[in-house]
């Protein structure tokens, strides 16, 4: 794998403020992302997992400049995104994209599917007619979509080839780096793998970068190279993908790999008692760990201060006071 790095992400955090109902009252801020500091390289699958709420979907779009951020650097190729204007911003569109996690919703149900994959190109100006529509087929078949349906509306299409029209879309512009946000989770199991496999392979042949969202263990182990794993806007524990399911070490990231159904009962022996509650509001969030709560190895500590990201051992960092 080339280690060209392609997108530092510095401290970020992305709050948002909510209008309070009462009088003279201190407006709530959601902090959404809390301090996130990681890299991604070039040709990496980046696998960001964790509970709903935990502020994955709110990364993503603030890497793509889809939200405002409040504080910390989002660097492509070394340029912060958020300093550029708006010229440059649309270049770089071309080569960051995105595959949303409803393809019923992301697509213009007014418009033909032609038209849907055609609409990037024509804004940036790129390629007469005929070669748009050459494209348009050559991408179509690439994503197991047959040719001759891109008279059809996004409504006569089943989910799975909603998406994988979604994942078209995402192509058009030849970009290197797509965060696909929860792509499959609205997918049957079967039809999911069938996408993953997709976009597996469209990574093989063009070295995309991908960061893949999701709040399914299985999937991101899956597909993944790297695996982040976030809690209530913090990371908790990230590892080269091999590293991690060998020696996952946060309780949290033991939580999720629990949730697996063992097929031998042998394994059901280690593991801890099931992970019990929500997770906590980002408005509110708990003193010290954030995970303390819920933990079932949470020390007096764990209750007043929050654990440092520390590196355990090469490439493998844990936010935990069991590895002090």
């Amino acid at each position: 794998m080339n280690m060209e790095k392609i997108l530092e992400v510095k401290n970020l955090k992305t709050y948002f403020t909510l209008k309070s109902d009462k009088f003279g009252a201190e407006p709530e801020v959601v902090k959404a992302v809390n301090d996130l500091s990681f890299d991604v390289m070039k040709g990496e699958i980046l696998g960001i997992v964790g509970e709903s709420g935990c502020g994955k979907s709110t990364l993503g779009k603030t890497i793509l400049k889809l939200n405002h951020k409040t504080d910390g650097e989002i660097l492509y190729h070394g340029e912060e995104v958020f300093n550029l204007n708006d010229k440059d911003l649309k270049d770089l569109r071309k080569q960051m994209q995105m595959v949303f996690q409803d393809p019923f919703s992301s697509l213009n149900p007014r418009k033909k599917v032609g038209s849907l994959l055609a609409q990037p190109l024509q804004i940036h100006k790129m390629g007469s007619k005929q070669e748009i529509d050459e494209k348009i087929d050559r991408i179509m078949k690439e994503v197991g979509i047959n040719p001759v349906y891109k008279g059809r509306f996004p409504h006569q299409f089943s989910g799975g080839q909603r998406q994988r029209i979604g994942i078209a879309r995402a192509l058009m512009l030849n970009p290197e780096f797509i965060i696909c946000d929860e792509a499959v989770s609205a997918l049957d199991v079967s039809i999911q793998a069938q996408v993953l496999n997709l976009l597996l392979d469209l990574h093989d042949k063009y070295n995309f970068t991908y960061i893949f969202i999701a709040h399914d263990l299985a999937v991101v182990e899956f597909i993944s190279t790297k695996i982040l794993v976030m809690y209530l806007g913090k990371i908790v524990e990230t590892a080269d993908k091999k590293e991690l399911v060998k020696s996952h070490l946060h309780p949290y990231t033991k939580a999720l790999f629990d949730a697996f159904p063992a097929t031998n009962p042998k394994g059901r022996e280690n593991r801890d008692p099931v992970l019990m509650g929500d997770v906590p509001s980002p408005i509110n969030p708990p003193s010290g760990c954030y995970f303390h709560p819920r933990c079932p190895r949470a020390m007096e500590k764990c209750k007043m201060e929050y654990p440092p990201l520390r590196e355990v051992s090469p490439g493998h960092k844990v936010a935990c006071w069991l590895y002090e």
